[in-house]
């Protein structure tokens, strides 16, 4: 039974049903979303996120994404918040406690408690007339027509629709902020991301005794020299004030050994190229990395108005992480 049974079609029909519980969730983006995204964007503490069960689940996922894109928050279990944790918020932090059926006996528990202290309440259910909805300043209604489930009983478009609905709360909390790639990358500094949005060329470019220098009268066989020993496979070319005027590469060798040039007497001037593709040491990594996928180059010369101060190729921003 299991061979010839036709997963690919009962696949299909749970995202078909998914698919329509989103379209329907876009109605709910109303006045009461408006009123909780101010309530959030107001408070002065964080967004404490509760839910219990599979809420819970995606609760911890809400919770992630809005400390990851600007709003401070993070996941307090109810059971364990009645138990100690409730000490864990303060009067200057907003609650959104997730609950598709608006009932859950330990967030309802805790309730009480919420309104002593005077903490704003955001409920997010799929039951308006709920009482953790009738409870809250704010309510969010996810309601869905249909779980995938074919028992209509595992939360399954209901944990969809409040996924979807605690994302729509993070990116408009996000642009409202005015959060930049910068800030995002600050939150995000151990993962390949981070990398790419933090690193600087100067981060990664070789300077000082590690720079390939020669200058522009050396012979050929000086800068063969000089690139073998700081292994770029480039070398760059300066005049005496530091000032880059040329580069010369692997590349370049193999075409003057097709056209048989002397390298033992031959300038290095004579056969560089001029005007090189340079990047200023402020820029990032990541840019650079484009610059020689554009140019269709293994390595770049790092320039501070004119002067020589570095050079990388991509085997450092391969090390790096950038790639």
């Amino acid at each position: 039974m299991f061979e010839t049974f036709d997963y690919c079609d009962i696949g299909r029909r749970v995202i078909e049903i998914e698919a329509k519980a989103l379209q329907k969730l876009t109605q709910y983006i109303n006045g009461s979303f408006t009123q909780a995204c101010q309530l959030i964007a107001g408070v002065e503490g964080k967004v404490i996120v509760m839910g219990i069960g599979k809420s819970g689940h995606i609760g911890n996922k809400i919770a992630a994404t809005l400390a990851s894109t600007g709003t401070p928050a993070f996941f307090v279990h109810p059971g364990e918040a009645s138990h100690g944790d409730l000490g864990m918020i303060g009067k200057k932090d907003v609650i959104l406690a997730i609950s598709n059926s608006g009932e859950a006996s330990e967030i309802l528990a805790l309730l009480p408690v919420v309104k002593r202290v005077g903490i704003p309440l955001i409920s997010m259910t799929g039951k308006p007339e709920s009482s953790m909805a009738k409870l809250s300043q704010v309510h969010l209604q996810i309601t869905v027509d249909q779980e995938a489930c074919p028992l209509n009983l595992a939360p399954t478009s209901s944990t969809t629709a409040t996924l979807a609905m605690g994302d729509a709360l993070a990116i408009a909390l996000m642009e409202a902020r005015g959060f930049t790639a910068d800030d995002f990358a600050l939150s995000h500094p151990g993962g390949a991301l981070g990398r790419k949005l933090l690193l600087r060329i100067s981060d990664v470019m070789h300077t000082d005794a590690r720079l390939p220098i020669v200058r522009e009268h050396d012979t050929i066989k000086d800068a063969l020299l000089e690139v073998s020993r700081k292994g770029l496979g480039m070398t760059a070319i300066i005049d005496n004030e530091q000032q880059l005027i040329g580069i010369f590469t692997d590349g370049d060798l193999r075409r003057l050994l097709d056209n048989k040039i002397d390298i033992h007497n031959t300038a290095i001037g004579d056969v560089m190229t001029r005007h090189p593709a340079t990047i200023r040491p402020d820029v990032l990594a990541a840019e650079g990395l484009k610059t020689m996928e554009d140019r269709k180059i293994n390595g770049l010369l790092v320039t501070d108005n004119g002067q020589l101060v570095g050079a990388l190729n991509m085997h450092d921003l391969l090390k790096a992480g950038v790639m």
